[in-house]
Order: structure tokens, then C-alpha cells, then sequence
């Protein structure tokens, strides 16, 4: 495992890292000795010459060096593993292992909020609601007070009461207005305040507030506007709500953008007429601001500006000449930052045009825009952060932000590769140094777009002149199988067993017919094979989709389904779009080619998305979070598709399916992600596997769910006729006359029992269907396991199908 890290001028390397790794990993060969001895002594000294510092308010750590100098590939250092496991066990070992969940949240700095240990905090904390909230709160009023006297005439001008258990009656005690009249600056962020009247009441009473925020309180989670404008109306001179600039905005929000006013300086000290013009750099990013065409934003007011960032602003109220003629008018105007397209158009080229003296736009030189003819670029990404709420408890936290810390590797030997990956967090050491970042969703939307106008119909070019197979001499057709089943049940008369590929006149085998398989076993052009060419535009999860949405477009039995190999920018779009919507943002990743969900996991978590990539090429689907269930559990169809013909298309498909039922009861407990025996179906490989006959299944159904399952079935049906008809008019180059196959589509019905594609899967494993007598919903015939295998899907299909 080559889980290194190289840092100018040294190099870190896990301890783990094997010798016969170390020239692919790009270790010099001057430390390959070092190397050699600090594994050999178990060295760990990195201590000695880097330090771990907190950076982004105690949300981050990073390394830095410690000592004064270090040639450039001078030293190699061992970072150890903290924590090693494999996903599925994740949740448990928290749990469980003391210590481990302190030690990860502390290495992950989701702690931060926790100055004592959880079980003090428990065991006081009724205390503090009960007698200690108000003293507290009047503790820090009175303190800044003193402050303010101390500095000054003993004015408050800004008040900060965050996270400090206030609610609508102790507001009321507080008597803000009639203790500082003068407050210009009010942050209630994180408290308790449910009454729209009672905040209205107070605040207006500030009437020289020029900043209020109360994000994080319950009040906004059930009031709309009116608030808000109660609020304007009441205070006048108010510029910032809730960290958006309100349509009073001016001096005060713009000095405190720019740094001008804070707690410290929270008005101008003397009466000047500019006090906006030492700011050379403003951020107004994410602001709501409706109109930037204002008396302070102007280039008398802020001639040195040099640096601006306007991006996440509607800015619908100006036009984009209206806006560019006020930017061009700032003269020391080097670095823009800004949506593209967006305010100020679609083209970065000809915003470069309009304001010639712009060095960078967002992030990127302006000269490099110009060399390379870009129009539409995207800012530098910001590190991603983890994110948590006070009540999380500590292995909670740890599950969501380990993603950014997370490294991977598979276990194996000389037979075989585990299929379970080993995931692994390094030390406080080595999970200083990592990086992640915060992508937009402009990709998306131009996905979104591509989709909605795709609607390819299907028509087939060729009449039906499917050539029969009964061969002339009246011999029965002689059938070569590596499928044990195959051999096993195929007893008709028409078709008789050989052992060589090479005399076969049907080739049924479960491996890929290549040009390296013909040559070795002989095989000829004009023998009939179970597979079509380029199946793997049906077969291959990462090609379903993209066949199904080159015909479809977004059709409703297809999930979002996104390649993350390329399309991971339209996906974090997508994410961010139903996160900013209040949507559910639940996913499944699946191996683009691996069968019995092996490496398959669900998550909301998009860090674990972007990490789980690691372990093999993906696709990532929407999951069915709200799926029809049976007695309480999730499950899913398996039904047996048989091609005869692409073009024209001539499929076959039996009433008789295999429903999979999961174990347990499904839950959308984040915690039951982790637990294969509720999210996933497929249980006869190793786990307790409990079949249920076709019928018994309906019948039950039926009466559970007060439905009719023909209806069901009907749509079933043309859910996958659909989906080889997209195969058929997108990938036209699959039909063969010396083609048929055997597909099994795997169908899940959601609340409303619509069906929604899975996938679908060569070859299909049918052992239960041999194993099991069963009926056909529609006609009743009893399909009997031995007569045939071919007669589980229907008593006469074979023939059909291959000998037509």
C-alpha cells in the first residue's frame, strides 16, 4: 500500500507501505535506507520536526514544520493507522472500543464544542436550564458594560448573546432597548425563540440597529416574510438580517464586509465623510442582494478597492450593462469574483473585455481566459469542513466527517483479491495533511437540460427473418454449456449435450465470447452464441444508464443515476440542489460490473461519495428511500428476459419472477446503512435466505397493499420493454442474427408500486428457479423444475427462442 504524502521538503509515509511499493510510489532513492531502518526500529519521529496546528476556528488541523530548516528529500517519516476497519463494522467498533470515539472525534475536530466530557455536560446541564441561563446571560451584559466603560463613554454598540439558551420569556426580562438604546449590532444566533410578536416587539424597540441576526432559532423555521418585514419597518436603519444585506444596505454593511466595523469598531470613530475608502478587498458573496446600484457601493466611497467577490447574489434588480458600468468605474479593480453565467453574463471573455483592469477572475488568471478562449470558469474551491449539531452524539459525528480523513486499501493473495475494502484513518500526524473541497452545480444543470429534450422512439429497419436453428439433416441441435444448471435440465429432444465448443451448433457458456475465447476453443462465426455484441451497453451498470438516458433522456423508472469516472460534477449538483431544497439526498453506489451488491453501500454523506470512489469505478443512483415493502421489508424482482432479435426487437418475457426479500425490517435510521440484511436483497450467497413462492408472494401482496397485481405487472412490462428498446435505438450495432440471450432485469416498486430499473444482468443465476416449482400468474400452468430449465420462464420459450 502506497499511502504516502509528499511535503516539500520531506516525505511521509504510512507505516504499512510494502518494500516492493517503494520505487512505484515515487520515494526517492536516497531515503529508500532511511526508509528501510525506521520501519525495520519502528521509528515515529516526525514529533521532532512538525507541529499539529488548529486552523478554520478550531474546525481543522494542519501541519506545519517546526524546525528552522529541511533540505529538500532530506527525510521520510512514518505516520501509524489510528483506526482500521472494514465499513460495515464501523458504527459497532465506535461503540464499543473505549476510547475510540473520543480519540476519532478529537483527531476529527468534531469535539470542539465539548469542553468536558458528554457525561458531565448530561448531568449539569438541567442545572443550567434550570437557574444558571439567565445569571449567565446577565453576567455577560453586565461585562460588556464594564468593557464599554472602561474604553469609552460606557456605551454598548454591539452585543453578542449566542447560544445562550434564550427564549421569549427571558427576552422580555432582558429589556434590551432600555440598557443600550444605542446597539447597533445583534446576534441571537442558536437560542430558543419561537414567537414571531415577542422578537418583533423587542427588536424594533433598537431603533439603531444596523445588524440583527437570529439565524438558528426555531421562530425561523415556521415564520415567512412577515417577520422580516415587521422587522424592516420597525428599524429603519437595519442592513443586515440574518446575514443578508436588507434594501436599506449602505455604509454600516458594507464597512462591516469589508472589515471596517466589528465588535471592537462597531461605528466610525470620528466624523469623517469617507470611511469606506481604506477598503481594498470586500467579500459580498451569498449576501441576497437584489440591487448593488447603491450611493456607498461606488468608487467614491471605495476608491482603493482592488478585490471584490459578488458571487450568490441574485442581482436580478440591475442589468448586466447597468453592472459592469458601475465596476468599471473602480479603478484599482484587480481580482472579480462572480457567477458565470450569471449578473454579468454568460461569457468570462467578455466580462474580461468590459473591465480591462482585471488580473483574475475567479481565481483564474485573465490571461490564461483569454490564451485558452474559456467563457464560463469556475472560482477556487474553499476546504470542505465537517459539519455537525450539539446533540449529535460522538460516534454520530465521527461516521459523518471520517470521509475527509478516510484511506482505503484491499487485502489479498496469490488466489484471489478480498472483495470487502479495509478502510483506515491515519494518526494525528498524518491526517493533518489532506485536503477537500466545495464544488458548485452549474454541471448539473446543464445535465438536467441534455436530459429533459431526449426522446428517442424505437422502429425497427428490419422485418422479422430470424433464422430458425433446426439444422437440415433433422439431428438434434447440439448445445455446448459451462453452466452446470444448463446441462442439467435442458432434456428436450430438439437439443442434445457436447463437450466441444468447436462442434456446437449453440454456444450457451457463461463467459465472454471474445476473438482470443474463439481462438482457442475454435469457435466460428457461424455458430449461435448466448450473448449479443456490445451487451455491455445493457449489462454494465455505467452503460445502462447512459444507453437508457441516450434514448430516454430522465424517464421515471430510472433513478438519478450519475458515472462518477465522469460525471461527478453533475452529481455534487445535484446534491447541492436537493440540500439547498430540503430534499431527501439518500444514495446508493454500485460497482460499474460486480454482482451480489459486492461493494455496494448507501450514504447521504457526499464526502463519503466522493471517498467510496477509491474503491473501484461507480455509479451513484438516487436511492428508492420510500420503497413498497412486504410485511415490513424491503425487496426487489428479479424477471428472466429472452432476446431472439435487436431489429427488429422480438423479447420474451414470463409472468413468473423471483421476488428477494431482505431480513430485517427496512429502516431509515442512518445507522441501519451499514446493516446489509435491510438495505440490500440478495441473500442466498452465505446469509439466511428465505424463498417465497411466486404465487404465495402476490396472493399476500395483494391483500397487504389492496392492489391488483396485473395492473403491477402490466407496468412491469412495458418498464422493460422500454429499456431494450433504448438498447435498440441507441446502440443499433448490437443486432446479430447468430444472437440470443438470457437477461435478468431486476425491478423495485416504490411507495406507489411504480417500478424503478435496478439493473440488469448476463447470464443470470438461475439455481432457484431449478430448485423450485412455482405457477405462472396468468395462465396457472404449474412450471415444474423438471422438465426444463428454459420452462421456468415458459413451458414452450426455449424452443421459441432459439429454434424459431
Amino acid at each position: 500500500m502506497a499511502g504516502y504524502f509528499v511535503m516539500e521538503p520531506c516525505v511521509i509515509v504510512a507505516a504499512t507501505l510494502m518494500a516492493v511499493g517503494v520505487v512505484a510510489s515515487g520515494l526517492p532513492q536516497s531515503l529508500h535506507r532511511q526508509l528501510f531502518q525506521k520501519l525495520t526500529t519502528e521509528t515515529f519521529d516526525a514529533g521532532s520536526y512538525f507541529k499539529i496546528e488548529v486552523c478554520e476556528d478550531g474546525r481543522q488541523r494542519r501541519l506545519v514544520l517546526d524546525s528552522q530548516s529541511m533540505p529538500k528529500e532530506s527525510n521520510v517519516f512514518l505516520v501509524d493507522h489510528a483506526w482500521t476497519f472494514r465499513l460495515s463494522d464501523a458504527f459497532s467498533q465506535l461503540q464499543e472500543v473505549p476510547g475510540l470515539a473520543q480519540r476519532m472525534a478529537s483527531l476529527m475536530c468534531v469535539d470542539t464544542d465539548l469542553d468536558t466530557d458528554i457525561e458531565e455536560v448530561d448531568a449539569v446541564k438541567g442545572v443550567l436550564h434550570e437557574n444558571g441561563t439567565k445569571s449567565n446571560v446577565e453576567d455577560i451584559l453586565e461585562s460588556e458594560i464594564h468593557n464599554a466603560t472602561e474604553k469609552g463613554d460606557g456605551t454598548v454598540k454591539w452585543l453578542e448573546l449566542e447560544d445562550a439558551d434564550i427564549g421569549d420569556d427571558m427576552l422580555l426580562s432582558l429589556n434590551l432597548s432600555s440598557k443600550f438604546p444605542d446597539l447597533q449590532a445583534l446576534s441571537l444566533c442558536g437560542n430558543k425563540l419561537e414567537t414571531v410578536e415577542i422578537i418583533v416587539q423587542e427588536v424594533t424597540k433598537l431603533k439603531n440597529l444596523r445588524a440583527l441576526w437570529l439565524n438558528n432559532n426555531p421562530v425561523l423555521k415556521k415564520c415567512d416574510h412577515c417577520m422580516e418585514d415587521a422587522i424592516l419597518q420597525g428599524c429603519p436603519k437595519l442592513e443586515i438580517y440574518n446575514s443578508n444585506f436588507t434594501i436599506n444596505f449602505g455604509e454600516w454593511a458594507l464597512g462591516f464586509c469589508g472589515e471596517v466595523y466589528d465588535k471592537d469598531n462597531p461605528s466610525s470613530l470620528c466624523l469623517r465623510d469617507r470611511p469606506l475608502q481604506s477598503v481594498t478587498s470586500l467579500d459580498l458573496s451569498n449576501r441576497c442582494i437584489h440591487n448593488l446600484v447603491n450611493k456607498a457601493f461606488s468608487p467614491a466611497e471605495m476608491p482603493s478597492l482592488s478585490h471584490l467577490n459578488i458571487r450568490g447574489n441574485p442581482l436580478e434588480q440591475n442589468s448586466v450593462r447597468e453592472l459592469l458600468e458601475v465596476l468599471k468605474g473602480f479603478p484599482c479593480l484587480q481580482s472579480l469574483g462572480v457567477d458565470i453565467p450569471g449578473p454579468l453574463g454568460e461569457s468570462a471573455i467578455e466580462i474580461l473585455e468590459s473591465l480591462p483592469t482585471l488580473c483574475t477572475l475567479n481565481g483564474v488568471t485573465a490571461s490564461k481566459i483569454l490564451e485558452e478562449g474559456k467563457h464560463v470558469i469556475d472560482s477556487m474551491l474553499q476546504p470542505r469542513l465537517p459539519e455537525w449539531s450539539a446533540d449529535q452524539p460522538l460516534a454520530d459525528r465521527v461516521l459523518s466527517a471520517m470521509w475527509l480523513y478516510l484511506m482505503t486499501y484491499r487485502l489479498a493473495n496469490e488466489e484471489k483479491i478480498d472483495e470487502t475494502s479495509v478502510w483506515y484513518v491515519m494518526d494525528e500526524l498524518g491526517s493533518a495533511v489532506r485536503h477537500s473541497d466545495e464544488p458548485n452545480f452549474r454541471e448539473y444543470e446543464k445535465h438536467c437540460q441534455k436530459l429533459q429534450f431526449k426522446s428517442l422512439s424505437y422502429t425497427p429497419t428490419k422485418s422479422s427473418n430470424t433464422e430458425s436453428l433446426h439444422r437440415s439433416d433433422g439431428c438434434a441441435s447440439r448445445v455446448y454449456t459451462d453452466i452446470p444448471y444448463v446441462e442439467e435440465f435442458l432434456t428436450r429432444t430438439e437439443f442434445v449435450i457436447t463437450t466441444e465448443p468447436k462442434d456446437a451448433d449453440i454456444i450457451w457458456t457463461s463467459l465472454q465470447v471474445d476473438e482470443d475465447m474463439k481462438k482457442a476453443t475454435g469457435i466460428t462465426d457461424q455458430q449461435y452464441v448466448n450473448q449479443f455484441p456490445f451487451e455491455s451497453c445493457l449489462v454494465m451498470k455505467h452503460h445502462l444508464a447512459e444507453t437508457v438516458q441516450k434514448a430516454h433522456g430522465s424517464p421515471e423508472w430510472l433513478q438519478p443515476t450519475y458515472n462518477l469516472e465522469t460525471h461527478l460534477p453533475q452529481l455534487i449538483g445535484d446534491y447541492y440542489v436537493r440540500k439547498r431544497d430540503g430534499l431527501n439526498n439518500l444514495w446508493i453506489l454500485k460497482p460499474w460490473n460486480m454482482a451480489r451488491t459486492i461493494d455496494t453501500s448507501v450514504t447521504d454523506d457526499l464526502s463519503a461519495v466522493i471517498r467510496l470512489m477509491e474503491t473501484g469505478p461507480k455509479i451513484c443512483q438516487k436511492y428508492i428511500e420510500f420503497p413498497a415493502l412486504f410485511q415490513g421489508r424491503k425487496f426487489d424482482l428479479r424477471y428472466i428476459v429472452l432476446v431472439r432479435s435487436m431489429d427488429p426487437l422480438e423479447i420474451f418475457l414470463s409472468d413468473v419472477f423471483w421476488v428477494r426479500l431482505a431480513n430485517n425490517p427496512y429502516s431509515l435510521d442512518k445507522h441501519s446503512f451499514f446493516e446489509y440484511e435491510t438495505h440490500f436483497t440478495v441473500m442466498n450467497y452465505g446469509r439466511k435466505f428465505n424463498h417465497m413462492n411466486t404465487p404465495d408472494f402476490v396472493r399476500e401482496f395483494e391483500v397487504e397493499h389492496q392492489v391488483k397485481w396485473l395492473e403491477i405487472h402490466q407496468r412491469v412490462k412495458n418498464t422493460i420493454r422500454s429499456v431494450f428498446e433504448a438498447a435498440a435505438v441507441a446502440h443499433p450495432e448490437m443486432h446479430s442474427s447468430k444472437s440470443r440471450a438470457m437477461y435478468g432485469v431486476d425491478i423495485m416498486l416504490d411507495s406507489s408500486f411504480q417500478p424503478k430499473l435496478l439493473e440488469v444482468t448476463y447470464c443470470p443465476d438461475c439455481t432457484r428457479a431449478c430448485k423450485y416449482d412455482t405457477e405462472a400468474l396468468v395462465t396457472g400452468e404449474v412450471v415444474k423444475v423438471a422438465e426444463s430449465i428454459t420452462e421456468v420462464a415458459n413451458s414452450s420459450m426455449f424452443v421459441v427462442w432459439f429454434a424459431a
